[in-house]
């Protein structure tokens, strides 16, 4: 019988937890701005104010889709249960890591309503010893 067009090829342990973190990344590019991008249009856009509820929630839905559209596979990809490197509490924390420091770098570069501070630079460390305590054996 030939292959199915559905079936992964054969990819490496390592290849699928780097593939697993960059869809994370991209992933929580579209998480942060679904979840605050109306905060940055009400600045863009100043009559978005005056824009129903729902219809902001609708807007931030049709972003989520995204998120949704490179985490699951991310999970599918990196989750242990199916091949990859990683179980479910790694998933997790890798996924916290990624989403604080997506979350970091577009709230200072794009909306500009933050600075890096001393205390930024702690809470990062934690989050990298979080990261490390969770991969211990």
């Amino acid at each position: 019988m030939g292959k199915s067009l559905f079936l992964q090829p054969k990819k490496s342990i390592t290849m699928k937890g780097i593939y697993t973190i960059i869809l994370l990344i991209i992933s929580n590019v579209f998480m942060t701005f679904a979840w605050y991008g109306q905060l940055k249009l009400l600045e863009i856009v100043p009559s978005s104010k005056d824009w129903p509820l729902f219809l902001v929630i609708l807007m931030s839905w049709g972003i989520a889709l995204f998120e949704y559209s490179f985490m699951i596979p991310a999970n599918r990809i990196g989750a242990m249960q199916n091949g990859g490197p990683f179980n479910l509490i790694q998933l997790k924390v890798i996924q916290e890591a990624v989403s604080l420091t997506v979350f970091t770098v577009i709230v200072i570069t794009v909306f500009k309503t933050e600075t890096f501070r001393w205390n930024h630079i702690v809470a990062f460390l934690c989050i990298i010893l979080a990261v490390f305590f969770a991969f211990k054996k």
